[in-house]
């Protein structure tokens, strides 16, 4: 049976020393940042929604909590006790500059399912923050196309970057230039291949070669939405 090691990084006070150097600015990555306790438990209340809660899309089926968000704003909705637990212990780590999560995606992958290349835009506070449940994945970087370029062929395999092994149980922050310029996305794949692409195998206690067989995974997507609508204006305009 393997040991889970303890998580390496002092939550409260040491978030910089979680921080994934090999990659531009910025990218923390915390192993282990809840126990497998409370990993069942998160996995049971997704599960425990009802089936309207869910929304079928393309490669996969998510769940939204907090409200709707648009570019006049989002009407909140109170989140439920089971996420508000863990939208106050990142907002505490200062992910969101003093700011409080209020907004969470519940994306299910199965096996073979991803998503495309994409930027998370504007109507969010620059950083986004995940937990994984359930299975690993590889999250892949790439370039924006060049729009000088245009006469140049531009794949996704040209403008590919980099890689970073998001495990079960962890928590993954990418800010500043991560979030603001770079896309990214999750190849529809059953199992990963590890590269030397991968720049957080030695935090993710991994190494080159390995092959990892991918289950059903749960991320929850926590962030913040800045510009808010709260019920009550809305019925003071009535």
């Amino acid at each position: 049976m393997m040991t889970m090691m303890a998580n390496p990084c002092n939550i409260a006070v040491d978030l910089e020393k979680c921080i994934v150097k090999e990659a531009p600015p910025t990218v923390y990555y915390i192993p282990n940042f809840i126990t497998e306790t409370e990993e069942e438990y998160l996995l049971q209340q997704v599960y425990r929604a009802p089936k309207t809660k869910w929304t079928q899309l393309s490669g996969r089926r998510l769940q939204n909590w907090g409200g709707l968000p648009s570019p006049k704003g989002m009407l909140a909705e109170k989140l439920p006790d089971w996420l508000l637990k863990y939208t106050e212990k990142i907002s505490a780590l200062g992910a969101f500059a003093g700011k409080s999560a209020n907004h969470v995606l519940v994306n299910e992958y199965k096996p073979g399912e991803g998503i495309m290349p994409h930027e998370d835009g504007p109507l969010y506070h620059p950083t986004v923050t995940t937990i994984s449940l359930g299975s690993h994945t590889l999250l892949d970087f790439y370039r924006p196309v060049c729009k000088t370029q245009l006469e140049i062929p531009q794949t996704e395999e040209s403008r590919y970057m980099l890689s970073l092994l998001v495990q079960r149980r962890s928590l993954l922050i990418l800010k500043d230039n991560m979030y603001e310029h770079y896309f990214h996305g999750i190849q529809g794949v059953c199992e990963d291949t590890l590269s030397e692409h991968v720049v957080n195998l030695s935090s993710a206690q991994s190494q080159v070669g390995d092959t990892l067989p991918r289950g059903t995974r749960i991320s929850l997507t926590i962030r913040n939405v800045p510009k808010v609508i709260r019920a009550n204006l809305l019925l003071g305009k009535k």
